[in-house]
Order: C-alpha cells, then structure tokens, then sequence
C-alpha cells in the first residue's frame, strides 16, 4: 500500500467517524448501535436525553389514533413510537404519537436517500421528542422492536461539542499523516543526504591524470582480460586505465567508479585518497 492510499484511508475512516459522532443520537440498545438522525425543528425537549421501550406503531404511519395497547401495569413505562414517514404531515403523526401516550416518537423515511431532512413542526402543545432516521435505520428498529424497558435511546445532539469532536478528529489526523511523512519519506531522504555528503570521491584531475593504454589481444598476459566493473572482456583498441595497484579496467568504467561510488580500487581495494596511491599517480602522470 502506498503512502497515498493508506492516507486516504485513515481520512475516509475519520470523515465516517466524525459523522458518526456528529449525527447518531439514536441508540438501539441491545446491540449498542448508532442510528444517524435529525431533529425536529421546533420540536421542545430535544436537548434532553431519555430512554425508552420501542413500539412499531400501529398504523405504521400514525396519521390516525394510534392502537397500540398500554396496559397499567405499564404505567411507569417510557415508550417510543416508531412511525413511517407520508400519507400526513410530520406534525400530524407526532401529535397522534403523544396523544397515545407515547414519550418519543421516532419517524423514518419512506424510501432510500442519502440525505435527512428536517421535520417542520408546530410546537405550540408538543412535548415529546420527535426525530427522523433513514429509511435502513428504520427498517432495522422495526425488525428488531420488542417494546422493551430502556431497549433504544435517543441522545441530544451535540451541536457545539461536535466542533470540538472534529478539532480532536482532524488534530489527530494530522498527526497520523506526519508519522507516515516520516516513516515513508525521511529514512530515503536520509539516505540520499548520506550518500550525497558521506561518500568521498576521487578528484576529477587525479583519475584523469592516471595512466592509460590501449588494449591488444598479442599482449593480453600483461592485462586483465576482462573489466571487472562492467563486467564485459576487452576488445583490442579499447582504452584502458591502470591504477597504481596495477589493476586496470575500461577507461570509462574506472572514471565514472571513482568519481560517483567510491575512492578504492573494485579489485584490491586500494584507497586512492591514500599517500602512496596520490605520489604513485603523479609519478605516472609525470613519465
């Protein structure tokens, strides 16, 4: 994985978790899952928190008297009403909900959309919470509602504190991307500044000034038959440089060696920075 791909993985996790954080203030209990939400607009008591047993409500639409059956012994009992959003108005089905003694009432859309909106209602006589989830979110209460003491909750949403949820968030991102900055690119920058600055080379005029013949098959025995830099046999005519060690390799091979990887020789090891290797090339260059 590259450095690109694991930092758009560590911001698309953040933008869900932030998300999440942001928005879920339903809880289904049982499971301890987030159910992302809006609240009503208008709507009094939703800086409140309360938990509850959760109803399907009966109809599943509540724009009619709601039948669901409160027994007395249930009197002490919060409950929240799950409703489906159409056939009347936002308003309509909180009202209907309260009316049948219901604390919340939990309205989810009627069809897939990625976008909530918010209910409008009337305040003027409401007193429940009222809030609106997905059509999934929706679905997936509905399935699973047992009318249970405390089994869902609904949470206040965090409005300000959400903010600095998304400070420590983003804080923290950018940290995480700073470790991969220097995990990934400084150890090779590092590198390079060592090679760049560490690795001593010959001087240009010293591997010039080195003493060259050119190669000929009829005295073969008294040279290499082969470079041992590039590897490759010698051709008669090619130009050959000798380094005070003796050893000799193609002119080229020995320049660009000694100028660029490093100052001894690739055979012996011979340190041309060394005393005896600098007066022995100057003699030569002398003769």
């Amino acid at each position: 994985m590259s450095m690109r791909e694991a930092l758009l993985g560590f911001f698309l996790v953040f933008i869900a978790f932030f998300s999440e954080i942001a928005s879920a203030t339903v809880v289904f209990k049982p499971f301890s899952i987030s159910l992302p939400d809006l609240p009503a607009k208008f709507a009094v008591g939703n800086n409140t928190s309360v938990c509850g047993a959760l109803e399907v409500a009966v109809p599943l639409d509540a724009c009619t008297t709601l039948r669901n059956e409160f027994g007395s012994n249930k009197s002490d009992t919060v409950r929240f009403a799950l409703i489906i959003r159409g056939n009347c108005s936002f308003e309509e089905k909180i009202r209907n909900a309260q009316n049948g003694g219901f604390s919340a009432a939990i309205v989810f859309d009627d069809k897939y959309s990625s976008n909530l909106v918010y209910m409008m209602v009337n305040p003027k006589g409401i007193n429940v919470l009222a809030v609106f989830i997905s059509k999934s979110s929706g679905e997936f209460l509905k399935d699973r509602a047992r009318g249970e003491k405390g089994e869902c909750c609904i949470y206040p949403p965090l409005n300000g504190k959400a903010w600095t949820v998304f400070a420590i968030c983003f804080l923290s991102l950018v940290v995480i991307a700073a470790f991969l900055v220097i995990a990934f690119i400084a150890p090779r920058s590092l590198s390079n500044w060592r090679r760049r600055n560490l690795v001593k080379c010959v001087d240009t005029k010293t591997v010039e000034a080195l003493p060259c013949v050119v190669f000929s098959s009829d005295h073969a025995s008294t040279y290499a038959e082969t470079c041992a830099i590039c590897l490759e046999d010698y051709n008669d005519g090619e130009l050959l440089k000798v380094l005070p060690c003796q050893h000799d390799f193609h002119s080229s091979c020995v320049e660009s060696w000694l100028t660029k990887w490093g100052t001894f020789c690739p055979v012996c090891k011979l340190d041309m920075t060394t005393k005896f290797a600098y007066s022995e090339v100057k003699r030569s260059s002398r003769v």
